[in-house]
């Protein structure tokens, strides 16, 4: 069965989505980022099926996130950060 992308979307807002997910666990982490990907239907790119499999063995995210520039630009995901404090001033 099909699902649009409203219908996949809306099922991650609801908190059963996240059933399982383990904060400590890293590799809890893992398997919902990569239920996320399936949900999007988002393949992953090279980096970020890196970063699931170094979750999965058991390596700490706050380090791999360090490791692999999290949340910079050009970091993992091409992301940015804001760091300034003035997000909602």
């Amino acid at each position: 069965m099909v699902h649009s992308e409203e219908t996949r979307l809306e099922k991650m807002t609801d908190p059963s989505f996240f059933s399982g997910l383990d904060e400590k666990d890293p590799r809890s982490l893992a398997r919902l980022m990569r239920k996320m990907a399936s949900e999007t239907g988002e393949e992953m790119d090279d980096e970020m099926k890196e970063v699931c499999e170094r979750l999965e063995a058991g390596e700490d995210p706050d380090k791999l996130e360090a490791l692999m520039g999290g949340g910079e630009a050009g970091g993992a995901g091409g992301y940015s950060r804001d760091t300034s404090g003035t997000l909602y001033e």
